[in-house]
């Protein structure tokens, strides 16, 4: 099928998107075949496949493995020896992940089939997201978009973050003069590699053109939350900038520079009075960005896994009813797909993988890893059941676990939908109980009724397992914030031990069996930290080569560096004072 279209013909790109849906088996099959005609040669699958691509051999020959399992051939690739180690396509970059969910940097190969299957899904993506909110043509986007400066191999080919690389492909630099590309910040702002200086620009641009922002993003939740908080710190600079028509000094990227002053336009002291009056008249940052972009019309980031966490806090500086647009599904491995409902509340995201692009399997997460009877294509998952993809590329990956959790909710034509519910290797655990993200962040959302009745926010957490002592315990790194421009409320510690026991109160039977019965688990504690922390310990993911534009917080924190930083930043320590309720049942 074809899947080439004018992304003026709307018409035309629905029946792509509805071909799509369509006969997912036979064009799973064919992506396959391709690969495997393609790629049989290369010295990886060569001693699986004996040069056949026949797909009954690959799936009972070519083993499923684990980045670390394929990471040696990737490096052998990297540090110059041909690409047909693992490809036939040659290999034109390497995308790096950004290390914070499973505590290591991996480093993904890509060739530009990859690269124009990252074009066609967000050509889609716009379709869909321009069929549902209405308006959104009529205006430009802000959004927070970052680069990180790249590393070349030995080889010679780049390796940067996937976000990077979409930021500085061909497909962005000559995207279509759409509303969808339209931007309030020039590409200079964006490629410029000083994060900081680029971040102040964004908000500069953002705050001249504010009457034509009609949405707000970025890649991940996290980031539009950093952005808010930069604002609050950077406002009466900004306005200053604004009202006198000049650039702060700091800001020394003289192509960042020079291409924010013809969107500045001169000295305006009227609309930096507006933008002043709006920032200081009212006592809380409650619904800030409707006041500054009052034609916004959602927000467009990822709020699916870790980045639920932000949904309350973008929901408190916007309002309840700005709906909150998750559009696509992807990691450092490959882009998946697309939300097919982008109006949809956040806790009903679900994404149709895009048969198209890769071949994808799916073990059953209630199945052993080594039964590869239990593994099913695309084609065959269940309803209601979970699973763990493993894909392969056209660019050198065969049979790889992503290493995330998805829950199948439905199908559009043949075609299913799947849930993110989690990141399969996050977990906590002391004694025999393994406690995963999802769980985790359950857990925390029970407590933080407890928290408002202070006036106070969660503005993040993270977790690690204390081992060092016995029995082991969990420990919640919480940085909080007042609703109210005065200031936090003072912390009640009677308030805090309850949250700690909420949080037990809500996890699962053996942890609760370890707290209460065995004794095998010590007390939850919580420490607060000092605002800023998580900033911080996104700093210090950035100088470790993680880029701020796919930056996710990690949940659990397994470096130990990382946790230096967030142990500096602590102010105060609470322990749950009562075992959590637990009843044997048979």
């Amino acid at each position: 099928m074809s899947t080439s279209f004018d992304l003026g013909d709307e018409e035309a790109g629905m029946k792509v998107l509805e071909d799509l849906t369509k006969n997912v088996k036979q064009m799973q099959d064919n992506i396959l075949q391709d690969i495997l005609t393609c790629n049989a040669n290369t010295e990886y699958l060569r001693g699986f496949l004996k040069g056949r691509t026949d797909k009954d051999l690959f799936k009972k020959n070519v083993p499923v493995v684990n980045y670390k399992d394929v990471r040696p051939h990737i490096e052998r690739v990297a540090n110059g020896e041909p690409c047909d180690v693992i490809s036939s396509r040659p290999i034109t970059q390497f995308l790096l992940s950004s290390g914070t969910s499973g505590g290591v940097q991996k480093m993904m190969p890509c060739n530009d089939k990859l690269s124009a299957n990252f074009a066609f899904t967000n050509d889609m993506r716009m379709l869909v997201t321009s069929r549902e909110v209405d308006g959104a043509e009529n205006g430009k986007g802000m959004m927070f978009f970052f680069i990180k400066p790249e590393i070349k191999t030995p080889c010679g080919l780049p390796a940067r973050a996937a976000t990077t690389s979409y930021l500085k492909s061909d497909h962005f630099k000559n995207r279509p003069s759409n509303w969808y590309y339209s931007y309030t910040s020039p590409d200079d702002v964006i490629l410029c590699p000083d994060n900081k200086q680029s971040l102040y620009c964004h908000l500069l641009c953002g705050l001249v053109q504010r009457d034509e922002v009609v949405r707000v993003g970025s890649f991940y939740a996290s980031v539009v939350v950093r952005a808010i908080k930069f604002l609050e710190d950077f406002w009466t600079e900004l306005c200053s900038n604004i009202r006198l028509g000049q650039i702060s000094d700091w800001i020394t990227d003289l192509d960042c520079k020079k291409s924010v002053y013809p969107i500045l336009g001169g000295p305006r002291p009227e609309l930096a009075d507006e933008i002043e009056q709006i920032c200081s008249q009212k006592s809380s940052w409650e619904g800030i960005l409707t006041r500054l972009w009052p034609k916004t019309k959602y927000i467009e980031t990822i709020i699916t896994g870790s980045m639920a966490q932000y949904v309350p806090t973008l929901k408190f500086y916007s309002n309840d009813d700005m709906p909150l647009v998750s559009t696509v599904y992807g990691s450092s491995e490959t882009i998946f797909g697309i939300n097919l409902d982008p109006l949809c509340k956040p806790e009903d995201v679900s994404y149709m993988l895009m048969p198209n692009m890769l071949h994808y399997e799916f073990k059953p997460m209630d199945g052993n890893l080594a039964d590869d009877e239990k593994i099913v294509d695309l084609a065959d998952v269940k309803l209601g059941c979970s699973y763990e993809p493993l894909i392969t590329t056209s660019s050198g990956l065969y049979r790889l676990r992503v290493g995330d959790v998805l829950n199948v909710t439905g199908f559009r034509n043949d075609a299913p939908l799947f849930r993110f519910v989690r990141r399969e290797n996050v977990v906590l655990s002391v004694d025999m109980e393994k406690t995963n993200e999802e769980e985790l962040f359950n857990a925390v959302n029970k407590a933080k009724p407890l928290l408002e009745s202070l006036g106070l926010m969660l503005i993040d957490f993270a977790s690690y397992a204390e081992t060092s002592a016995i029995p082991g315990h969990y420990v919640l790194y919480w940085e909080l914030g007042g609703k109210n421009k005065e200031g936090k409320p003072p912390i009640d510690p009677k308030v805090l031990e309850e949250c700690c026991f909420a949080v037990e109160e809500s996890l699962g039977d053996v942890y609760k069996r370890c707290r209460s019965k065995d004794r095998s688990a010590g007390a939850l504690e919580i420490r607060v930290v000092l605002n800023g922390a998580f900033d911080s310990l996104m700093d210090f993911f950035v100088s470790q080569g993680a880029s701020i534009g796919q930056y996710k917080t990690p949940r659990c924190i397994k470096c130990a560096k990382a946790l230096e930083v967030m142990e500096k930043r602590v102010v105060a320590r609470f322990f749950s004072k009562k075992c959590p309720s637990y009843e044997l049942r048979l």
